[in-house]
């Protein structure tokens, strides 16, 4: 059975357009990819949560905000590893800027046999959606999409 992920596209109106806030992953692996690497802030389920409370519970901790606003099924997308992601949309308009995300440990550099700490997202931007769509993980782009045709914009 694959990996599952819950997350939560955010949106909001700006000037009559539509904008998609997206995280780019913490780390060292992410430290120099961008188009392509960013994505809506998700994670895997734990023993009997339902995709609702585990998209809330991600975006909480990679935003540092609670998520209060109703949310909107968009589906589910297969990523290339395997990985099944089920989203939802919400419209709201977090300070991008003010981000707080948890942290995870990795030896680094490898091998070293040192710890360090990394941020899990270590930013978060607002984007119109024709540039989300260059920026978000492409196997994501689908729920950019699928926004778009609910009645997003």
């Amino acid at each position: 059975m694959p990996a599952r992920s819950a997350g939560v596209l955010a949106f909001r109106r700006r000037h009559g357009a539509l904008e998609v806030l997206l995280v780019h992953p913490g780390g060292p692996f992410w430290r120099n990819k961008d188009l392509g690497a960013w994505s809506i802030p998700k994670g895997e389920f734990g023993a009997g949560e339902s995709a609702e409370a585990v998209a809330r519970r991600e975006l909480a901790e990679e935003l540092g905000t609670a998520l209060t606003a109703p949310l909107i099924a968009l589906g589910e997308i297969r990523q290339r590893g395997g990985k099944v992601v089920e989203a939802f949309a919400a419209e709201t308009d977090l300070d991008a800027d003010a981000i707080v995300s948890n942290s995870f440990e990795l030896e680094w550099p490898p091998r070293s046999g040192r710890l360090q700490r990394f941020p899990e997202v270590d930013r978060a931007a607002w984007f119109d959606i024709s540039e989300a769509k260059v920026r978000i993980n492409p196997a994501q782009a689908a729920l950019l999409d699928r926004l778009v045709a609910i009645g997003g914009e």
